[in-house]
C-alpha cells in the first residue's frame, strides 16, 4: 500500500459543498451561450464557442467521477446525473463507463481500449492519430456509439446502450423539431453544436498526453503521466492533470487529488514517474513523433 489507510480515509472523504461548482458550471455555459446569442461581433461569438467548450470538458470530467461512483454517495444519483451530463456529448453514459472502467483494468496493454499504441504502423492508423487531435469529438461518437459496444458488450450492456440511445435520440429530435417550428435554431447551434467543435479539440488534447509514450505492461505509476498546468486548467478540468494519482486510486474525488499528489510526489520522483508542464508541448511532441510503435 503506497498510502496509510488512515489517510486514505480522509482523501476518499466526500465533501457535498463542492458539488455546487456543477451548477457554477452550467451557469457559465448559460451566461457564454446567452452572450453568443446576443453579440453580432464574429469574434466574441468565437470566443464564446471556445469557452463553452472549455468548460464543457469540465462538465464531462464530473461525469468522470459519476463513473467512478464518486461524484454522489448515492450509486443511483451517480448513474442519474452521469446520463443526463453525458446527453449533450453524444454518447451513451454506460458505453463510457464500461470503456474507462476497462482502460483502468488494463491501462497500456493490448486490452486497453483507450491505447495510443497501433497494433501495427499503417496508413489507416496514421491517419486517425493525426485526425483524432482535431476531430476527435467526431472519432469518439463513432467509438462510443458503435465499435465499442458492439465489440465489448454483451447482451444486458447492449439493451441498456440501445435503450439510452434512444432516449438520447429522442431528446435531440424533439430539441430540433422545436428549433424548427419556432424558429431558435440558432440557439442550438450557438449554445450547443458548435461549441462542441472545440469541446472536442480540448478533449483530445488532453487526452493524449495522459498516456502518450508512457510505459507499456509495467507499473502503473510509470503507464500514465501527469502534467502540472496552469491553475486556470485545474480550476475547469477538475484536477484531471493528476492523472498518475488518479490511475492509482480511482476513488479519490476530484477535489482531493492534489492533496494525493502531495503525499505521492516523493514516490513519483523515486520511481521516475512522467510529470510535466504542458498539455501543449506533449501534444506538439506527440504530432512530430507520430502513433506510437507498438511495446511488447
Amino acid at each position: 500500500m503506497l498510502i496509510r489507510e488512515a489517510e486514505l480515509s480522509s482523501l476518499y472523504a466526500q465533501q457535498s459543498y463542492y458539488r455546487w461548482k456543477i451548477l457554477l458550471f452550467y451557469l457559465l455555459w448559460g451566461a457564454l451561450g446567452y452572450f453568443a446569442t446576443l453579440t453580432s461581433s464574429w469574434l466574441l461569438s468565437l470566443i464564446a464557442y471556445i469557452g463553452i467548450g472549455f468548460i464543457m470538458l469540465g462538465i464531462l470530467t464530473f461525469m468522470h467521477d459519476a463513473v467512478h461512483g464518486i461524484l454522489f454517495r448515492n450509486k443511483r444519483a451517480n448513474e442519474l446525473v452521469g446520463n443526463l451530463m453525458m446527453l449533450p456529448f453524444w454518447g451513451t453514459f454506460i458505453t463510457f463507463k464500461e470503456d474507462h472502467l476497462k482502460h483502468h483494468r488494463h491501462t497500456r496493454t493490448l486490452k486497453d481500449p483507450d491505447r495510443i499504441s497501433p497494433v501495427e504502423r499503417t496508413f489507416l492508423n496514421y491517419a486517425i492519430f493525426y485526425l483524432y487531435f482535431f476531430f476527435g469529438g467526431f472519432l469518439s461518437v463513432i467509438h462510443f456509439n458503435f465499435i465499442f459496444p458492439f465489440t465489448d458488450f454483451d447482451k444486458e450492456k447492449l439493451r441498456i446502450h440501445a435503450i439510452s440511445s434512444i432516449l438520447y435520440v429522442t431528446v435531440y429530435v424533439t430539441a430540433f423539431y422545436l428549433a424548427s417550428v419556432y424558429h431558435f435554431w440558432w440557439v442550438l447551434l450557438e449554445v450547443w453544436l458548435l461549441p462542441l467543435i472545440f469541446f472536442g479539440i480540448f478533449n483530445s488534447w488532453r487526452f493524449v498526453p495522459e498516456h502518450y509514450n508512457a510505459g507499456w505492461n509495467t507499473d502503473p505509476i510509470l503507464a500514465t503521466r501527469t502534467i502540472s498546468t496552469n491553475w486556470f486548467v485545474r480550476f475547469f478540468w477538475n484536477n484531471i492533470n493528476y492523472h498518475i494519482e488518479h490511475h492509482l486510486y480511482p476513488a479519490v474525488p476530484w477535489y482531493n487529488l492534489p492533496k494525493l499528489h502531495e503525499k505521492l510526489y516523493p514516490l513519483f520522483k523515486e520511481k521516475g514517474a512522467i510529470i510535466e508542464k504542458s498539455y501543449f508541448r506533449v501534444c506538439l511532441r506527440a504530432l512530430r513523433q507520430g502513433p506510437e510503435e507498438l511495446q511488447h
